[in-house]
C-alpha cells in the first residue's frame, strides 16, 4: 500500500477537524490568551501518529475511510475523526506539562520555543487543562451524532484508562522519581506505561469509535501497546537516549513489532490490518533497515 499517501490524507482529514472544532480567539472572548495557547501547541507540525493509529484501527475492524478521505470530506465518519483528533488532544496536553519546570523543564518543542517559554507557566498548564477535558467533550458531542454512544463511551473508557493513573500519567510519576532505570527491563516498564498506554488508547478509541467488537479492540491495543514501546525505543536511539542500550534496542524492536503484528490474527479479517502493518514496517525499515516477513 502506499503509507505516505495514506498518512498525508489523513493528516489533511485531522487538521481540518482541528480547523473546525478547536476555540479561536474572537473579539470579546475573555479567555483569549488561553485559547492561543492552545492552538500554538496543538496546531504545530507534528506526525499526528497516534490519530492516525487510531484511523488506521479503525479500518483493521472493517471501516473503510479512503472512499471518504478521497473525496476530501469526512461526511458521515467525520465523528471517526473527531475521536481520532480526541487523542492527538490528550497528546498535546501531556506533552505541554512535560515541558514544564516542575517537570521535565524543556524549552523547546518541535523546534519551537515550549509554551510555558511563550505564554508563561499558569496559561501552559490551563492550556493542558482545557486540552484533556476538550478531548471527552468531543468524544461525547460525536457519540450523540452517530446515535452509538455506547461506543464511544467504549472510546472514552479507553482513553481516560490510557491517559491517567494506570498508564501515561503513572509512566510520567516514575519518570520523575530519582532514580533513573536501572537496566534495559526498567526502560521498557517505563515507556510501556509513559508512551505505549496512549498508543494502546489510541488503537483501542479507533477500534471503538467504528463498533469494532470486544476482541477485536483488544487485538488493536494490544498492537498499540507493544508498538508504542517499540516506537519510544527508536526514538531513544534517534535522539542518543540511553545510547548504552542501542544495541539491545536494535534487537528488541523488531521483536515488539512481530509480537504487535501477531495480535492482529485475532481479528475476523486479518487481512484489514493492512494500515497497521505498514504503519509497523516503517517503523522497522528506521530502526534496522529493512522490512521483515512476520
Amino acid at each position: 500500500m502506499d503509507l505516505t499517501h495514506w498518512t498525508t490524507s489523513r493528516r489533511v482529514w485531522i487538521d481540518e477537524i482541528f480547523d473546525k472544532l478547536l476555540p479561536v480567539r474572537s473579539a470579546g472572548n475573555d479567555p483569549g490568551r488561553l485559547v492561543e495557547s492552545m492552538r500554538y501547541s496543538l496546531l504545530a507540525p507534528g506526525k499526528r501518529l497516534r490519530p492516525l493509529l487510531a484511523l488506521a484501527a479503525a479500518e483493521a475492524v472493517g471501516l473503510d475511510t479512503a472512499r471518504v478521505t478521497d473525496q476530501g470530506h469526512p461526511n458521515a465518519h467525520e465523528p471517526l475523526v473527531i475521536a481520532a483528533a480526541a487523542v492527538e488532544l490528550v497528546h498535546c496536553y501531556s506533552l505541554i506539562h512535560d515541558d514544564l519546570p516542575a517537570m521535565d523543564d524543556d524549552d523547546w518543542r518541535r523546534g519551537n520555543p515550549s509554551n510555558h517559554k511563550v505564554f508563561g507557566e499558569a496559561t501552559a498548564i490551563l492550556a493542558g487543562d482545557a486540552l484533556l477535558t476538550l478531548a471527552f467533550e468531543w468524544l461525547a458531542e460525536a457519540g450523540d451524532r452517530t446515535g452509538r454512544p455506547q461506543d464511544f463511551c467504549r472510546a472514552m473508557l479507553a482513553l481516560a484508562r490510557g491517559a491517567g493513573v494506570n498508564g501515561m500519567v503513572r509512566g510520567q510519576a516514575r519518570d520523575l522519581g530519582e532514580a533513573p532505570p536501572e537496566g534495559f527491563a526498567d526502560l521498557e516498564e517505563l515507556h510501556d506505561e509513559k508512551t505505549a498506554a496512549l498508543f494502546r488508547a489510541a488503537a483501542e478509541v479507533g477500534a471503538a469509535a467504528a463498533g469494532g467488537s470486544a476482541t477485536q479492540i483488544a487485538a488493536v491495543g494490544s498492537f498499540g501497546q507493544k508498538f508504542g514501546v517499540a516506537f519510544q525505543h527508536a526514538d531513544d536511539r534517534e535522539d542518543g537516549d540511553h545510547a548504552r542500550h542501542a544495541d539491545r534496542v536494535r534487537d528488541r524492536v523488531p521483536a515488539l513489532l512481530a509480537e504487535a503484528v501477531g495480535a492482529l490474527d485475532a481479528l475476523a479479517n486479518p487481512d484489514r490490518g493492512a494500515t497497521l502493518r505498514a504503519l509497523s514496517d516503517q517503523l522497522l525499515i528506521k530502526v534496522v533497515g529493512a522490512p521483515t516477513e512476520y
